[in-house]
């Protein structure tokens, strides 16, 4: 049977890939650390991986047990990573360093597998241009705008640079599901009866459905394909608008619409990171989300998945939306 090592397990992308895999008839190692909750891993298929990688060190004393238990991976989905962080150096430590210090201890342990898929973000490339409108594609500059996108354009650059190992490299945007916490305030906030926009400025908007997402992965690695990279949306576009009203509609919510203006959320950004920053952290928000929240084209480009793999999203946002609050619901989380 065909196995498949998946980091970062235990959190949202995590949980949806491990249940994938299972249903694909892989043989599914989950690589967590050893504070990760398991709350989301109960199927008794599932075996236990724990994983330290913030030294080559500690990430061959794992694999050294797997070597001497005769456990090698056909392919290894590298999941793993911080979205948010309590100080900035966090990003490059657990986004770049430690995929650095996986790779070399696979390298070391002559356990490189057939095929290595790292989850990067749309983010590694930063929006599109604003004026054109054109989509972020594989052929235009990196452009990233915050510390996240940043310390994943660095493993990239990393990955990309080595000789004779198979990368696969995927770049979502926004994903959302069940489970997910980010997009889940947004959702508290329309359920409270409130809609908030920042700027004045139309914001153009691109998800991918979390089952979509684990999908395309594992279409990826059971490909030919070896080195390549590719952008994933569910191939359409959607002002933030549209995104309030798809949820209002779910919900059965009547909003009070507001906006606030870029430069008082600049000012409480800017202000906020400097207070928190005396104790070495980041406040929620900070420049570097503004600098998202004033973005407003992300589109990127969406034709190579098609064509690579005939990939067509089963969910669109109404859709995806639908299901994920009901989740929410069922869970008591609204």
């Amino acid at each position: 049977m065909a196995n498949v090592l998946i980091t970062g397990a235990s959190g949202f992308i995590g949980s949806f890939l491990v249940d994938e895999g299972l249903k694909q008839g892989l043989e599914v190692y989950a690589g967590i650390r050893k504070s990760s909750s398991r709350g989301y891993l109960q199927d008794k298929r599932i075996q236990f991986l724990e994983f330290d990688f913030s030294s080559r060190e500690k990430v061959l004393v794992t694999l050294d047990e797997c070597k001497k238990n005769n456990i090698r991976f056909k392919y290894i989905i590298h999941n793993a990573g911080l979205t948010k962080a309590q100080k900035k150096e966090d990003f490059y430590n657990v986004n770049c360093r430690n995929t650095i210090h996986f790779i070399e201890a696979l390298k070391e342990a002559d356990m490189v597998p057939e095929k290595f898929l790292f989850v990067s973000s749309l983010a590694a490339y930063g929006p599109g241009n604003p004026d054109t409108g054109e989509p972020v594609r594989n052929t235009h500059e990196p452009k990233p705008i915050e510390l996240y996108g940043k310390s994943k354009l660095e493993a990239e650059r990393y990955i990309t640079s080595l000789t004779g190992f198979p990368w696969l490299i995927v770049r979502p945007t926004g994903v959302y599901g069940p489970k997910e916490k980010d997009y889940f305030i947004f959702f508290q906030t329309i359920n409270r009866g409130l809609e908030p926009y920042i700027g004045f400025k139309k914001q153009v908007l691109t998800f991918i459905y979390v089952r979509d997402l684990v999908r395309l992965i594992f279409l990826a690695l059971a490909s030919q394909h070896v080195n390549k990279a590719w952008f994933v949306s569910d191939g359409k576009e959607y002002p933030s608008e549209l995104f309030a009203e798809i949820t209002k509609k779910a919900l059965g919510k009547k909003t009070l619409r507001f906006t606030v203006p870029l430069f008082l959320v600049k000012t409480i950004a800017t202000i906020g990171e400097r207070v928190t920053g005396l104790w070495g952290s980041i406040p929620t928000l900070n420049t570097d989300k503004y600098n998202v929240l004033k973005s407003t084209n992300w589109r990127c480009e969406v034709e190579p998945l098609e064509k690579d793999f005939g990939f067509k999203a089963e969910y669109d946002l109404e859709k995806g939306v639908a299901e994920a609050l009901a989740w929410y619901k069922k869970e008591h989380w609204l």
